[in-house]
């Protein structure tokens, strides 16, 4: 618990004291490549081709990084393994921080740079994403893959899972044009199994941030608590929140007889807002954690 309190905070931190050399090293150049590899040597119909081709390029690394972090783990008090875990969660982290993306959007002096800068938020390549409440589900499904995803899968089994669910949400997302037909809906099919536990303890801790009610019933409405496993929900669920929010704040303003003044962009500054509030939500129950180990 403590490695991944230390970890998420130093992911948080580089992210914006170093952007630059954080950038440098989230790279996966060598992965696109050991994929466009592993696509020339197999044929038509080889394993390769399959539903799980995938796993032959995700065990390598994976199992090196698992290799790791058992051998680090004891050594000099642990402190081997915990930088290796702060290292791994930084690469894992990102690309790009999600905070950084949205102040760039906000800042944006005109509709042109505003334009640009709206599709980084974008859980994908080549997404494009709109002003006004469909830009709330952008914001939480970027923050599911950028933030919450690697810190969920670190925590529940240490760095080789977090590079695991890197791996497999580049090659679904980010890299899936290389991939066979079969192979890329296997990746697809992956990443939605990994990121739907994900996604429920993230509609969780917002009805917790936000407003449970609505919440809970956005989840029910779109499909939370049905099978088989979807993340689908995680949208809906940020959208009721952030209109709630939104309501709420124009029945102040009217109660106190204040002119309500929106803003630029107020469902993305809402939705990042609670991004905010999960993530504190999340490392206090961290830190809760880490006290009650010391204590015991």
């Amino acid at each position: 618990m403590f490695t991944t309190l230390v970890a998420v905070i130093a992911a948080l931190v580089l992210g914006h004291i170093a952007p630059a050399p954080v950038a440098a090293l989230r790279q996966f150049r060598w992965y696109r490549q050991a994929l466009g590899w592993l696509g020339a040597q197999g044929g038509e119909g080889s394993f390769w081709h399959g539903r799980h081709g995938l796993w032959l390029a995700l065990l390598p690394p994976v199992l090196l990084a698992l290799l790791l972090q058992v051998l680090l783990a004891a050594p000099l008090l642990g402190l081997p393994g915990l930088l290796f875990g702060v290292v791994m969660l930084v690469y894992a982290w990102g690309p790009r921080d999600l905070d950084v993306d949205v102040e760039a959007v906000l800042g944006a002096d005109d509709a042109a740079s505003r334009r640009e800068r709206l599709d980084r938020l974008a859980a994908g390549p080549g997404q494009r994403v709109e002003e006004g409440p469909a830009v709330v589900g952008t914001v939480f499904r970027s923050a599911l893959r950028r933030w919450f995803a690697p810190l969920f899968w670190f925590l529940l089994l240490g760095p080789a899972a977090a590079l695991l669910y890197r791996l497999c949400e580049r090659a679904a997302v980010d890299a899936a044009g290389p991939l066979p037909e079969r192979n890329a809906a296997g990746a697809r099919r992956l990443l939605q199994w990994l990121e739907w536990p994900v996604a429920q303890a993230m509609a969780f801790s917002l009805a917790l941030a936000g407003d449970f009610d609505r919440v809970f019933r956005a989840w029910r409405t779109q499909g939370g608590d049905r099978w088989p496993p979807h993340d689908g929900f995680l949208e809906g669920c940020a959208r009721a929140a952030v209109s709630g929010e939104l309501a709420e704040e124009a029945d102040d303003y009217r109660r106190e007889g204040y002119p309500l003044v929106p803003g630029e962009l107020p469902e993305l500054r809402d939705a990042m807002s609670l991004v905010w509030r999960m993530l504190l939500l999340w490392l206090a129950l961290l830190a809760l954690l880490v006290i009650a180990g010391w204590v015991g």
